[in-house]
């Protein structure tokens, strides 16, 4: 019974010491203002600070080493994806992850005449 309880605790211990090391956290996004504009503000962990990180298959500068952030204008997010997309792709090291984007991001309200709303 004593070598189960210590094997347990063995593995249970070293679970959790890879863990961190071994998943890497999924990127996030937001919107934010950036001067007079809108921008997406992606964020993100990667191994090493010197490992590139692409979004929708462009390289981009980011800020920070282990825990990178970028903010890209609206306009430039919208020109990188499809039409109506809900996630942008986010790769780093050759890893790529889907983040997903703000609710109603990339759609287009273009001359909207009239919302009707109905309550049941």
């Amino acid at each position: 019974m004593r070598r189960f309880r210590t094997f347990a605790l063995a593995t249970i211990l070293l679970t959790g010491i890879a863990s961190p090391a071994m998943a890497a956290s999924q990127p996030a996004t937001r919107l934010v203002e950036c001067g007079s504009e809108s921008c997406l503000l992606v964020s993100g962990r990667r191994n090493g600070a010197g490992e590139t990180v692409s979004i929708a298959g462009h390289a981009v500068k980011v800020e920070g080493g282990r825990k990178w952030r970028v903010r890209l204008p609206v306009a430039t997010v919208r020109a990188w994806s499809e039409p109506y997309a809900r996630t942008i792709e986010v790769a780093t090291a050759g890893v790529a992850e889907d983040a997903d984007l703000p609710i109603g991001l990339l759609g287009r309200a273009e001359n909207l005449a009239m919302v009707i709303v109905r309550v049941k």
